[in-house]
């Protein structure tokens, strides 16, 4: 699953790749458990296994992408 995060006051975003076996969901209640607990950093590992930190008041947005089983490339796509 794709995510891109806008950070405030940087025109960069960070764009990274969720290990398999999130669900949206999943990732979208950790996310909010973590804002509303009132912890400082968010704390996001990707696929990868880099765990990358962002100030929870430096966050903008959160895009959540399509998972693998969503796209759908060439002929047979709808």
């Amino acid at each position: 699953m794709d995510i891109r995060i806008g950070i405030s006051d940087s025109p960069r975003e960070i764009d990274l790749e969720l290990p398999e076996g999130i669900t949206q969901e999943e990732f979208i209640t950790s996310i909010e458990a973590s804002i509303s607990s009132g912890s400082s950093i968010v704390w996001i590992q990707d696929r990868k296994g880099h765990r990358l930190g962002v100030f929870a008041s430096k966050l903008a947005y959160i895009e959540v992408g399509a998972t693998k089983e969503d796209r759908r490339v060439g002929f047979g796509a709808p």
